[in-house]
Formats: structure tokens, C-alpha cells, sequence
């Protein structure tokens, strides 16, 4: 248990295990609009990579052009096998020259050490986990200018990275403004009673629940090796560069694209009843075919289950359920179509 950790349970945290921790609210979800929010993203962390290799190193490895992690834009990207697919996804940080952050979902971190470790012998690129550091999550209207009164940092644009000193910002979509603070843990309980006192604490499946709603799909190690990145809309947020030379999976990965081979997608859904179900759960028709699994889920403000689930496209409107309540399907904040992370890179 970290001094982060003993800190919050202080400020009334409950830590159900390594991965979701709340402040003892059921109906953490239903703040007003206005209100501002305050999360520990537990469920996510930080892997470094360094050396003079790099650069070079990490080019070969992922689905993101290497030229635009340039300090300002912080692209998505996926680490995929040789049959395409993914072994995790992230979004890549410039902190230095050489020096490289990726931010993905805590159980992945060391799967991909050990994978990228094979590759990384050839290189003079060192990978380490950063356990030295602390996430923490701020959504919210006036989120924006609490981060400048409170912290004194300006919030980057959408996938784009602020530094200040080894203070890092990055701004994520969804329906309310929300922030990623990075900051070393021993820096941690100061930054977050500097927040708390403008906003409100929720547990990290709040969080997650905006995940959902901007139709943002984080890789788990249950989910490993399972998906193309375009069965997660990875391309339609900008996380495929198709004008980069070659990686690991790309050949298959641009072949499903180029060739229109993507049997399953991304949805997003609200099921009509309270049972939230954990990924992996099948989504069935009503004769209990399987069409898909659920990849996340959690509860929203009218106390209903909403999803992601990665289903297949050719079952656009039939009726599908999942652990016996009815499936409604939602319109995703974005269009299923090709993103250029260049075109992402360009407009700052």
C-alpha cells in the first residue's frame, strides 16, 4: 500500500482491489452537470521507455507515426502480434529527447515489458515502469480553469500533453471536459487536496463510464491478442497511422482496412436493467445465439447498465440482450471512418 493509497482511504476512499476504488457513494454517477469531479485513476499507469534507440526502437513496434509524439500532440497507438492483433493500446507521450511515457491500463503493463523486451535487446532503449507516479482524473464544465487557478497549467487540446516540470496534462474527449493529471506520487496528496477543495471525489468507474460514453475502449490483459485495433474504432480515433512503413501486425492490420475485412465493431449501448456486467459477457439475440461480448461496462445516472461491446456489423438491428436485459444501442461521438493521426497531429 502506497502512501497515495493511505491517503485517500484518509479522505474516505474505499479501495475494492488493485483496479476500482470509490468514496462509498451507490449513486456516484448521478452528480449535476455542473458539477466538477475528481477521480484516482487507479485501473491506469505509466510505462517508459528511454535510450538513444528509442525512437527508432518504437517505430517498428507501433501503429502511431513516432515524428508526431512531438512534446504537444500525444497520439493513440496500438502494440499488436504478427496476425494484427492487439496486445494493448495506449497514448504515447514525448517526455525528452529519447525518452517516450505510455499510458494504458495498469494489468498490461508488464505483458508488454516482457513482449517488447524481446525486441528491445537489439536496441539501446531501456523499459521501465513508472510505479513512482500517480494519475488522476478532473471532468467537468469548469474543469479547464480550475487546472490554470489551482495548478497554474493552460489544458492542451484533445490528445495533446501540457508539462510542467514532471507535472503532465492531457486532455481526453467525451460530453464533459476532462483532464489527466500525472505527477510523482510524492506529489500526489498535495495535488489532490489542492483539487478537492473545488471538487467533488468519485470513484474511478466514473471515469470509466465517460470512457464509454466517447466510445474510448482501453485494452485489458483478459483482452489481449482478441482484437484488431478496428474492431475497437481505433482508426476512426486517430489511432492508425497508415502513412507509417512497417510495424509488428501491420501488414494484416492495413489489409482489413484496405480490403474492408472487419467483421466485428465497436458499439455502444444501455441496457434496461441495473446489472452490470463484466467484460467478456456474451451479447446474445433472444435465442441465446452469441453475436459479441461486452468489453466495459458501468452504471449511468438513471442507474442502468451502458456498454461497450464489439459485436458483428452484419447484426446492426437485430434485438440483442446481454445477462437477459434488452440491448439499446447509442450513437458513438464519432464517425466510423479513417482518422488520420497526421490530420489529428495538424489541427493542435
Amino acid at each position: 500500500m502506497t502512501n497515495w493509497t493511505v491517503h485517500l482511504q484518509a479522505a474516505g476512499a474505499r479501495c475494492h482491489d488493485e483496479r476500482q476504488i470509490d468514496f462509498g457513494d451507490p449513486k456516484q454517477a448521478h452528480q449535476p452537470s455542473d458539477t466538477t469531479l475528481l477521480s484516482p485513476l487507479i485501473h491506469l499507469s505509466i510505462l517508459e521507455i528511454e535510450g538513444v534507440d528509442t525512437k527508432r526502437f518504437l517505430q517498428g513496434q507501433t501503429s502511431a507515426q513516432l515524428e508526431l509524439a512531438n512534446g504537444d500532440f500525444a497520439p493513440l497507438t496500438a502494440f499488436c502480434s504478427v496476425k494484427g492483433r492487439m496486445l494493448a493500446n495506449a497514448q504515447l507521450l514525448r517526455i525528452a529527447e529519447d525518452r517516450y511515457w505510455l499510458l494504458l491500463d495498469r494489468d498490461l503493463i508488464e505483458p508488454l515489458t516482457k513482449h517488447l523486451s524481446k525486441f528491445a535487446v537489439f536496441y539501446k532503449a531501456e523499459i521501465r515502469p513508472r510505479d513512482d507516479l500517480a494519475l488522476i482524473g478532473l471532468l467537468g464544465r469548469d474543469a479547464p480553469a480550475l487546472l490554470e487557478a489551482r495548478l497554474d497549467m493552460v489544458p492542451p487540446a484533445i490528445w495533446h500533453q501540457a508539462m510542467q516540470g514532471e507535472r503532465i496534462l492531457l486532455q481526453h474527449p467525451g460530453p464533459r471536459s476532462r483532464f489527466i493529471v500525472c505527477v510523482p506520487s510524492a506529489e500526489a496528496n498535495t495535488i489532490w487536496d489542492t483539487l478537492a477543495r473545488s471538487a467533488t471525489p468519485v470513484g474511478n468507474a466514473v471515469w470509466q463510464l465517460h470512457d464509454i460514453k466517447a466510445g474510448l475502449a482501453w485494452l485489458t490483459a483478459a483482452q489481449q491478442d482478441t482484437y484488431l485495433p478496428q474492431m475497437i474504432n481505433w482508426e476512426a480515433l486517430g489511432g492508425i497511422s497508415f502513412k507509417k512503413g512497417c510495424y509488428t501486425g501491420q501488414e494484416v492490420v492495413a489489409r482489413a482496412h484496405f480490403r474492408g475485412q472487419v467483421k466485428k465493431r465497436l458499439i455502444r449501448a444501455q441496457l434496461d436493467g441495473n446489472l452490470v456486467p463484466e467484460p467478456g459477457a456474451p451479447v446474445c439475440d433472444a435465442e441465446g445465439k452469441r453475436h459479441g461480448e461486452v468489453f466495459i461496462a458501468a452504471l449511468d445516472a438513471y442507474d442502468q447498465a451502458e456498454i461497450l461491446a464489439v459485436v458483428k456489423t452484419r447484426d446492426d438491428e437485430l434485438p440483442l440482450e446481454v445477462l437477459g436485459q434488452r440491448l439499446k444501442r447509442l450513437k458513438l461521438p464519432y464517425a466510423i471512418e479513417r482518422l488520420d493521426p497526421e490530420e489529428l497531429a495538424a489541427q493542435g
